[in-house]
């Protein structure tokens, strides 16, 4: 069975796509079976990885409403082991329609279900936000991956993440874990990036992961390409930094199972 994991954080620029692209070309360049779940209306991981949006009969938009099956949407990718549940801008519309479904709070999950015995991890991108598909998406997840910038006010809003995941898994998934939180953004050249990771660390302890993201120029290059960073520029730090990520993840999913 897959493990699934969903990356989220209600501040937008902190990485979160990029964490969920990049991550899964490393575990999928480690021989793992890697679909990416778009749930962002963004899609951004969707046009990150080379898919044109317009050219999509069927989206995420369809499996959320029940119109369509999770199976029937998925695409490889050019990378191998890759695979996307690509989306496009109407997925926000489609929230607004999920919230008259009896079943709208495991959408997802039943989405995820049917197919997780044809993967070995499942990563889902939520969106910038405590929204309804960011529900969905911890209620189908057994993982969360918390990206957390380095700069100040990092760590506005985390509590009340937090305190939704703590609500999510007394009610509706009591198998939801925090797999670990990720500095982004860091730059060793400042003061304040490593008096915010120590923060973090000081705040989350043994969950925060010892892997740092760097600002890196070809990280920020790479989805314009519609390749990962590790396509794009296997010898950029960011590349070498999401290669070290996706070790330190399987290490701790094995732990943990």
């Amino acid at each position: 069975m897959a493990t699934v994991i969903c990356i989220t954080n209600q501040k937008g620029g902190v990485g979160k796509t990029t964490t969920a692209v990049n991550l899964s070309y490393f575990l999928a360049k480690d021989k793992n079976k890697t679909l990416i779940i778009d749930f962002d209306p963004q899609g951004n991981a969707t046009s990150g990885l080379g898919i044109a949006k317009d050219s999509l009969d069927l989206s995420m938009t369809d499996v959320a409403l029940g119109k369509a099956k999770i199976e029937d949407i998925v695409r490889e990718t050019k990378q191998k082991n890759l695979y996307i549940a690509p989306t496009t801008t109407e997925l926000a519309n489609a929230e607004v329609e999920m919230t008259k479904l009896s079943t709208k709070f495991v959408q997802l999950k039943t989405a995820v279900a049917a197919i997780e015995d044809q993967y070995d991890y499942i990563i889902i991108d939520s969106p910038p936000s405590l929204s309804f598909l960011t529900v969905n998406g911890m209620i189908a997840a057994e993982y969360l991956i918390l990206p957390v910038q380095t700069e100040f006010y990092a760590l506005e809003g985390v509590a009340q993440l937090l305190d939704s995941m703590a609500l999510i898994k007394k009610a509706m998934n009591p198998n939801l874990r925090l797999l670990g939180v990720l500095a982004t953004m860091y730059d060793k050249r400042t003061s304040l990036s490593g008096e915010v990771f120590e923060e973090i660390k000081k705040y989350f302890k043994e969950k925060t992961f010892k892997t740092t993201i760097p600002r890196n120029v070809r990280v920020a290059e790479a989805p314009s390409h519609g390749v990962p960073v590790g396509s794009y520029d296997k010898f950029s730090k960011g590349a070498k930094a999401y290669k070290s990520l996706a070790r330190e993840v399987e290490e701790r999913v094995k732990e943990g199972k």
